[in-house]
């Protein structure tokens, strides 16, 4: 098995590591009620996708 033959900077490390990060959650907002949602869903909080009505909302 191959082993590195040098011993990696702490420079040349954190330049790789750099680019490796997490993007936070797309967000969309519902052309209804403005609310934030996940984008291509329906909106949970009044049941409109896309412009048509489409699920019945459970009221609390």
């Amino acid at each position: 098995m191959p082993v590195p033959k040098r011993r990696v900077g702490k420079s040349r490390r954190d330049r790789r590591r750099a680019n490796f990060n997490l993007s936070g959650p797309a967000l969309a907002t519902c052309s209804n009620c403005k609310a934030t949602i996940a984008p291509h869903r329906v909106c949970p909080s009044c049941g409109y996708y896309n412009g048509r009505f489409v699920l019945p909302v459970k009221n609390s």
